[in-house]
């Protein structure tokens, strides 16, 4: 490669200049004191695993975003981490085995092999939160509670919720007991909402009343309003359909009352992670913005591939992405410029101004008092009479 491109980064790879590099910082530390304060203990995880703990249980989209390499070492294959999830969910299972309910945090890089669809960004920093032990929709709530308190935190506005559950349709097709070729079909119709073929393929199904509910899961979409529909073109299905109902129920009393200026968006149909998610699913939305800013869901399943299954539920959102929708404020730095560092005692000086919390800029050679701005310095140290005192830049 030519001299001249050494600079050039990888589509869809960003270097963070200061600028920005002071707000993601700011809203990291701000978002970690949130979690904390709510008791989700940090976990920092390797960058880097054996692909088969990367991926497990994780669903074939991942493993299309999974860069992949050989280890030096052992010979096994690597992975690049695509996402922080899995590896937290088996913190829980293998490495902490409580017994009792868990809340961990985490906030890290992630690479994708491609963007995600109306984006370019590869390189993610990935922030969220995962609650292990409670399979109550009281878990569900808190962790879409503290989702919508992180985008508050970041103030970003307009905020819109979408909410979902895959246990309906899931049960829905168990009960009919279609074969595997006509679920996967029947999944890819509703997520284009394509009304004739999900009538065409539910004719298949010899349960009349069953194939009209999965026909019903097209037009259930909209406000509160769809709850009470689905309780009426749902009645009689399975019991695990309408403890679905229940639970988004709850979920829709809780939020509407806390957030009542949230709008809730329902669709039943929407089988986001269905190969991945077990629940209640959710995802957060504001204008301007082609794909989800925030996004969520139950996974009660993972935990079973590490030698234990446990109930799960958590978010997560790239910190980059919300720090550019919000307005993450970063407080002027300010700073002491040291003048001369050969100066007799200066070095103990800006030592315990900097212990004291103080930004001292300490000058190099050839520089001079009115090169003090150009480091964000409105401050000089100087010596006067016998002893080191800071003053305005200008007096």
């Amino acid at each position: 490669m030519p001299t001249v491109d050494s600079w050039l980064l990888p589509d869809g790879i960003e270097e963070v200049l200061p600028q920005e590099a002071a707000r993601i910082e700011a809203a990291r530390r701000q978002l970690l004191d949130l979690f904390a304060s709510w008791g989700y203990d940090l976990v920092i995880t390797p960058h880097i695993e054996y692909v088969e703990s990367l991926l497990t249980g994780a669903g074939h989209d991942l493993e299309l975003q999974t860069f992949k390499m050989i280890d030096q070492l052992s010979g096994r294959m690597l992975g690049l981490r695509a996402d922080i999830t899995p590896q937290v969910a088996r913190i829980d299972a293998h490495t902490l085995g409580a017994d009792t309910p868990s809340r961990l945090c985490y906030c890290g890089s992630v690479m994708h092999t491609r963007p995600r669809a109306l984006s370019s960004a590869r390189s993610l920093i990935q922030l969220g939160a995962e609650l292990y032990g409670d399979a109550s929709s009281a878990s569900d709530i808190e962790i879409i509670t503290l989702m919508l308190e992180t985008l508050r935190s970041c103030r970003v506005a307009d905020v819109h919720l979408d909410i979902g559950h895959v246990g309906i349709y899931r049960g829905l097709v168990q009960a009919a007991d279609v074969s595997e070729a006509v679920e996967q079909k029947l999944f890819d119709a509703l997520q284009r909402k394509a009304t004739d073929e999900v009538r065409a393929l539910s004719e298949q199904i010899g349960q009349s009343s069953l194939a009209a509910m999965i026909c019903s899961l097209v037009e259930l979409s909209g406000g509160l309003e769809v709850l009470d529909r689905a309780h009426v073109l749902l009645d009689g299905a399975p019991e695990v359909v309408m403890a679905a109902l229940d639970d988004l129920a709850e979920i829709a009393q809780t939020l509407t009352r806390q957030y009542p200026d949230v709008p809730l968006y329902f669709d039943l149909g929407e089988l986001r992670g269905y190969h991945y998610h077990t629940g209640a699913v959710f995802a957060a939305f504001v204008p301007g913005v082609g794909q989800s800013i925030a996004q969520g869901g139950r996974y009660d399943d993972i935990g079973q591939y590490f030698g234990r299954a446990r109930p799960a539920t958590g978010f997560s959102t790239d910190l980059r992405l919300l720090v550019e929708r919000g307005a993450i404020v970063v407080p002027p730095r300010g700073g002491i410029w040291a003048a001369s560092a050969t100066a007799p005692g200066l070095q103990l000086e800006v030592m315990r101004l900097r212990q004291s919390g103080e930004r001292v800029v300490v000058a190099l050679p050839g520089q001079l008092d009115a090169d003090a701005v150009d480091y964000g310095c409105d401050r000089v140290l100087r010596w006067q009479g016998e002893q080191w005192q800071v003053s305005n830049l200008n007096s």
